[in-house]
């Protein structure tokens, strides 16, 4: 379970840009090609705030579909399976466009 170690890394960087100012919450950008499961790093960000200056936020995850495209043709096409292939020629020469993202993107803080 790697989303343990990632929920502490994200904790690091949440606790230092929001400095002593209360977090409601953090949203993240996740590309589908991740081998990230979403609901394990909620769980896993609700053990590793309890008890710090982050027990109580939220953790709001956007998936970033996955997008090849072909250098071959050009096509470009999002996945719904993760086969690397294009869907028009059926080369193999593609390179992922979007999909491998995981990005703090924005904190949502607490007023005072």
């Amino acid at each position: 379970m790697h989303e343990l170690s990632i929920c502490r890394a994200i904790a690091g960087i949440v606790a230092e840009h929001a400095g002593d100012r209360p977090v409601q919450t953090v949203y993240i950008q996740i590309g589908q090609l991740r081998q990230i499961v979403p609901d394990t790093l909620v769980h896993c960000w609700s053990l590793v705030s309890e008890g710090t200056a982050l027990d109580g936020s939220q953790l709001r995850i956007e998936s970033v579909p996955a997008q090849i495209r072909c250098t071959d043709c050009g096509h470009m096409q999002t996945l719904t399976v993760p086969v690397l292939l294009c869907g028009q020629c059926g080369g193999r020469s593609v390179s992922v466009v979007r999909g491998e993202e995981f990005l703090i993107t924005s904190l949502e803080l607490a007023e005072a």
